[in-house]
């Protein structure tokens, strides 16, 4: 069967698969493209003929780069898509080839979800070898997250097809390429403007046994159908309807049935599946799969929020307040070390900030440099981010929509990411502590929710903290006996109490003993939280350690809100986090009635409704 036929059997694609193809302007490209779309007979009938008409007529030589501009003008007609996107179909697959005419659009449309590419083509002229340019493409396909790379060594016909030069070229690259573990599929060369190993193989170069450029579209994988993933379950919001509280929100990968056992990453809450609901359809369904939007309900009420991501037990996501990424900023203003943004990955919205810029690359003249303090306008950073809360996530080159994310500034979406690697961070084994802890949690019949309905608040923690002689004793009486006054459910957990009972064994004062005392105080606390208390005490146990105490307590009784209470003799930096900072000479009547607000503002407290209490989350 000619390519001719091949390309034009009218069959449907069974697949697509987009393809980046990167070098220098001077390097090729649009010849090997129109080469490849000519040899493969995917242009429109009588294009060619047509181009080589006009050459005639024009007097001037014909070359395959022409073909390529008459074959993006076809496509374009009665069609908008990107100017530097075209497509062709090849043995039962699509290829969707993006063309980046300069630096500025090749980071454009890499970060655009259109036009994500899963594989790369990089040119480099034979000629001219290896030049800083095609090492700085290369290191930015590497930033961009494409693993699949294929390296053209174009215009061999310039070299005499020297088998020499090409090792040499050969060698210098993948030894550049390796230090981004990037490792290409094959590297080819071609002649471009003569046809040699684009569509055929080449008689020229009978020392080269590997396959064409055509046949190495046909090796790059497709990732595994998202069907197929381990099940990464967005929720975009939780509904009250008929009594039942629906979870809603649209499949990334993976796939759910009825009786499936759910963890919510990061609360650790865990339900089995009751029913799954999707609009319109009668009877309900018992199984959904990836790209489906659905609701659910759970054989339990747990308190779900927007942003968890639903998993199976077996594959769970990845939990931490920090983790490394490289991020591509388009925004008016730098992106800048210490300031806060806000971060978006799937729905999950949480404030952040970098703490860490570790190398840059300026995208207009792909000009490499050490880290700094920020990141300009379109440039390109490896950098690690912290996050104000811990966060479910994955690595982008395991699940794309579970690893990659946008970053907000001043309600404009300034830069996006991929998520690169796990940062270790000081609260990760109490959070695998935690965890592994909830998974095993054996439950009584009475529910979480059941006993904020009973009780009309929900479980809470109030921890104040701060320095010596603040009042922040003083203030958790007060507020311990103001909250029972109204009816509700409180009880003041006093560190001295533990630490002469449960700590009495800890006698040295080191921070592994403080990083102790917290594990233990915030089991206590977690125990506490799990009978629907809420929970007033104070960082004194831990003296000038309540910093790293609080973040302790936080992830060993999340989800349960921890309502932080700064104290301060003066006007000084909070700590992070803070909900509330008092400062100075204290009403503590005031300030006890401002902290029941903020637990009415967080949803805690109960606003009455005829006899049944309702709660207004705002986390």
């Amino acid at each position: 069967m000619t390519p001719k036929t091949q390309a034009t059997t009218g069959a449907k694609p069974r697949e697509t698969m987009q393809i980046v193809i990167v070098g220098h302007v001077d390097h090729g490209k649009s010849t090997l493209l129109g080469r490849l779309y000519a040899d493969t007979g995917s242009l429109p009938e009588g294009k060619l003929e047509k181009v080589q008409a006009i050459c005639r007529q024009q007097g001037k030589e014909f070359e395959y780069a022409f073909l390529f501009d008459a074959f993006l003008e076809e496509q374009e007609q009665g069609i908008t898509i990107d100017t530097a996107r075209t497509f062709f179909n090849w043995n039962g697959r699509q290829y969707i080839i993006l063309d980046a005419p300069g630096h500025k659009e090749f980071l454009k449309n890499m970060i655009t979800g259109a036009a994500r590419a899963e594989a790369a083509l990089l040119l480099i002229d034979a000629l001219e070898g290896v030049k800083e340019q095609s090492k700085k493409h290369g290191y930015l396909l590497s930033l961009l997250g494409v693993r699949q790379v294929a390296v053209v060594v174009n215009k061999m016909d310039l070299v005499g097809y020297r088998r020499d030069v090409f090792d040499g070229i050969e060698k210098e690259y993948l030894d550049y390429l390796g230090q981004f573990k990037v490792v290409p599929q094959q590297v080819i060369p071609v002649s471009a403007k003569l046809g040699d190993n684009i569509v055929a193989r080449s008689g020229r170069m009978p020392w080269y046994q590997g396959p064409t450029v055509l046949d190495t579209l046909g090796i790059f994988r497709k990732e595994t159908a998202r069907a197929e993933q381990p099940l990464r379950f967005p929720v975009q919001d939780v509904y009250k309807f008929d009594a039942r509280r629906i979870i809603a929100g649209r499949i990334t990968a993976g796939r759910l049935k009825v009786g499936d056992r759910l963890v919510f990453s990061p609360s650790n809450k865990t339900a089995n599946v009751k029913t799954i609901e999707a609009f319109n359809i009668e009877p309900p369904p018992t199984e959904a799969r990836a790209g489906q939007s659905i609701g659910i309900t759970l054989d339990e009420q747990i308190f779900i929020e927007r942003g968890e991501i639903a998993s199976h037990q077996d594959d769970i996501p990845l939990v931490s307040t920090a983790f490394r990424a490289n991020v591509f900023w388009v925004g008016r203003r730098p992106l800048e070390r210490g300031r806060k943004y806000q971060l978006r990955l799937a729905t999950r919205e949480v404030d952040c900030e970098v703490v860490a810029i570790h190398r840059l690359i300026d995208t207009q003249d792909l000009d490499q440099r050490q880290g700094g303090h920020a990141v300009e306008k379109n440039q390109v950073a490896e950098l690690t981010l912290r996050t104000k809360w811990p966060i479910a996530f994955d690595l982008s080159a395991s699940f794309e929509a579970t690893g990659r994310f946008v970053i907000v500034d001043h309600y404009d979406i300034s830069g996006g990411g991929i998520i690169t690697e796990l940062v270790h961070d000081e609260q990760e084994f109490l959070r695998e502590e935690a965890r592994r802890r909830d998974f095993a949690w054996v439950k009584g019949e009475v529910s979480a929710e059941e006993r904020a309905q009973r009780y009309g608040h929900r479980a809470a923690i109030v921890l104040l903290t701060g320095g010596r002689h603040t009042g922040k004793s003083f203030l958790a009486r007060k507020l311990e006996a103001l909250l029972v006054a109204e009816g509700r459910h409180a009880y003041l957990l006093d560190g001295e109490n533990l630490r002469r009972g449960l700590d009495a064994d800890l006698v040295e004062s080191d921070k592994a003993v403080t990083t102790e005392m917290a594990r233990r105080y915030g089991e206590v606390a977690r125990l506490l939280i799990d009978t629907g208390l809420i929970v007033v005490s104070t960082t004194n146990p831990f003296g000038a350690a309540y910093r790293d105490a609080v973040q302790a307590i936080r992830t060993l009784v999340h989800p349960a809100p921890v309502i932080a209470v700064h104290m301060s003799k003066t006007e000084e930096e909070p700590p992070p986090n803070t909900d509330l900072h008092f400062s100075g000479p204290q009403d503590f009547d005031e300030a006890a009635r401002r902290i029941i607000e903020e637990l009415k503002r967080r949803g805690v407290l109960a606003h009455a409704i005829g006899s049944k209490p309702t709660f207004q989350y705002s986390i």
